[in-house]
């Protein structure tokens, strides 16, 4: 099955990443972003309008153990690495709660680590149980397919682009491994929210750093459609799978404005 079809530069997929992802030809993508569950639900707290609240963000994102979280990590990587082409890369974003479990499956499948970056946010909430460090940054890591592969890095791009938000950034310097940008705008949760959005200013440096135009870019955890927001905006294609009905009506809402279409003249596939 063809991933995009009908000469569209989208296409989106509301289903199952591990059936959706099986049904696509090897080596099909230059580039996939994913932020996989972080399985917190029921187990961990967070601050809600300045309260300490239980998070239970759904059975999507469970834990199952130790043990079952990392083979999902392991399984949904391994499904990558395959569709990835020669030379394509993999951004994986995630807190401590998962991070681990997936850099040691991605070491294990033959990844080659090109970089871990921290996102560092500025404006991040506080910690109200004052018991330990508050959580401001999340890490990515941004591999290639394995070692001898040649992957794409947009070097000029991030040495003397401008990145107005990004303290840390000096102006015609070398791109470091932490970024200092602010979490998720009012603006860019107009048409609804999802706990995990990420914001849009991070996934354009992501993609103009990794990708060229045309590039075809999956999400296989779209959630909100951020990737492919940031995606189209730069003129690269893309495909997305949510399993989750509600936040993949959202992502459709936010990729429609983007492309100035009707939600329902989106070229969208049950998974």
């Amino acid at each position: 099955m063809s991933p995009i079809a009908d000469n569209k530069s989208y296409a989106l997929y509301n289903g199952d990443c591990f059936e959706v992802l099986k049904q696509f030809p090897e080596e099909t993508f230059d580039m996939i972003f994913a932020d996989p569950p972080y399985m917190l639900s029921k187990t961990g707290k967070t601050c809600y309008n300045g309260k300490l609240v239980k998070l239970d963000k759904g059975a999507w994102d469970e834990s199952r153990g130790i043990a079952e979280d990392f083979e999902f990590h392991k399984q949904w990587l391994a499904l990558c690495k395959k569709l990835l082409k020669p030379n394509g890369t993999l951004w994986v974003s995630g807190t401590y709660h998962s991070i681990f479990s997936c850099g040691y499956a991605m070491l294990l499948l033959g990844y080659h680590v090109l970089n871990n970056v921290a996102w560092f946010k500025p404006n991040a909430t506080p910690n109200l149980s004052c018991k330990y460090f508050t959580a401001s940054h999340e890490s990515l890591v941004w591999a290639r397919k394995d070692k001898k592969a040649k992957h794409y890095f947009n070097y000029d791009a991030m040495k003397n682009g401008d990145f107005p938000q990004d303290f840390i950034k000096k102006p015609h310097t070398q791109m470091r491994t932490v970024w200092a940008i602010p979490t998720t705008q009012m603006s860019e949760k107009t048409f609804g929210k999802h706990p995990t959005q990420k914001p849009l200013a991070l996934l354009e440096r992501i993609i103009t750093a990794s990708t060229h135009e045309n590039d075809l870019i999956l999400d296989p955890f779209m959630g909100s459609g951020t990737t492919g927001v940031a995606a189209l905006k730069l003129k690269r294609r893309f495909v997305g799978v949510e399993l989750n009905p509600q936040y993949y009506d959202l992502a459709g809402k936010r990729i429609a404005n983007v492309l100035d279409v009707k939600q329902s003249d989106l070229f969208t596939r049950e998974g």
